[in-house]
C-alpha cells in the first residue's frame, strides 16, 4: 500500500535534522520519548515536538507499553516500510510505502469487492 504526497510536505517534515534523527532511531525499534532523547542527546521537549510533528505528518505511530512496575508510557515507531521520489509532469512526487498486516489487507479487499 502507498499513499502520494506532494513533496513539500515531505522534505518539510523530515529537513529538520533533529526530526531526521528522531525518525531514524525509531525506524529501527520502538523507543520512547526519554529513550530518544538519552540516545540522540536532546532535550525532552525537543524530541516531544519532533514527534509531534512526524505524527502529524503520519510517519510515526505511538503505542502504550507497561513498565515492570505498572507505570504507562509511549513507545514510538515508523509508519512506513519504504518512499520513493519520483519527477512527474514537472512536479516532484513523493509515495510512502506502509506494510498492512494480512486482515486489513483482507478487509480491505472484502470492502472493494462488496457491491450494493
Amino acid at each position: 500500500m502507498g499513499d502520494e504526497r506532494p513533496i513539500e510536505e515531505v522534505l518539510d517534515t523530515i529537513g529538520d535534522e533533529h526530526a531526521r534523527h528522531v525518525l531514524a532511531a525509531v525506524s529501527e525499534e520502538a523507543k520512547s520519548a526519554k529513550e530518544l532523547s538519552e540516545q540522540l542527546d536532546l532535550s525532552l521537549p525537543t524530541v516531544y515536538r519532533r514527534l509531534e510533528i512526524l505524527q502529524e505528518h503520519d510517519l510515526v505511530t505511538d503505542q502504550t507499553a507497561v513498565a515492570d512496575d505498572g507505570n504507562h508510557y509511549k513507545v514510538y515507531q515508523s509508519n512506513f516500510e519504504s518512499t520513493v521520489i519520483r519527477l512527474e509532469d514537472d512536479e516532484y512526487r513523493v509515495r510512502i510505502y506502509r506494510s498492512e498486516n494480512l486482515p486489513d489487507r483482507f478487509g480491505k479487499l472484502w470492502d472493494d469487492l462488496n457491491v450494493d
